[in-house]
């Protein structure tokens, strides 16, 4: 990994994400963190948030996206995307899901992958703040199904800096393919200093 990561290729956006730009990047910098790695050119990925142990973790995540200026979507309750802070939760990246539907979780977010294109997920594999004995599969079956590599995305407590360290395309073997995960993420140390293992990344099916 190099010291420093190269400043964004991404070009800028609309004036609004730039403004967003620079206060959560500003704040992100404020608080003595620094954006490590390449962003991936890829216009379409599933990008994993982990550790993830306190709600700061979002903080760290936005300063680190907005740095790298790409537009990142998060899955929320389709009832967030309403009501007259609707428009303000879809500017801040909600994709609405439905739990309830006929069709499962995967194929609703494959389908928005195919409606876009440029679509960037991120999912806190850990599914919770609470320490967690196996993370959820459901970010590998999306990416998997739609055909998106994996970036691995990190924040490192001790040392303070986060940011992309490469990507992974699933295989289609989940076992396999996080033996070489485990090792990247065993090196990263949470708020609370839980240590993620192989054991943890073992899998748990999403509901």
């Amino acid at each position: 990994m190099k010291a420093r990561a190269e400043r964004s290729k991404r070009p800028p956006r609309s004036f609004g994400y730039e403004v967003a730009r620079v206060f959560f990047y500003g704040l992100y910098r404020l608080m003595g963190w620094r954006v490590l790695g390449e962003a991936p050119p890829n216009k379409k990925m599933v990008i994993i948030a982990a550790p993830h142990e306190t709600n700061w973790d979002l903080t760290q995540m936005l300063g680190i996206a907005f740095y790298y200026r790409i537009p990142v979507r998060w899955m929320g309750k389709k009832s967030l995307g309403e009501g007259p802070f609707g428009w303000l939760m879809r500017w801040w990246g909600l994709l609405p899901v439905d739990r309830k539907a006929a069709s499962n979780l995967v194929d609703q977010v494959v389908d928005a992958y195919d409606a876009s294109d440029e679509m960037v997920l991120v999912i806190a594999p850990e599914g919770t703040r609470q320490d967690v004995k196996a993370w959820k599969t459901g970010f590998y079956n999306i990416a998997a199904a739609a055909k998106v590599p994996v970036a691995l995305g990190f924040i490192d407590y001790a040392n303070k800096f986060g940011g992309l360290d490469g990507t992974l395309v699933p295989s289609g073997d989940y076992e396999a393919d996080m033996e070489t995960v485990a090792k990247f993420y065993a090196a990263r140390v949470s708020r609370f200093n839980h240590p993620l293992t192989g054991e943890s990344m073992a899998g748990e099916e999403s509901d």
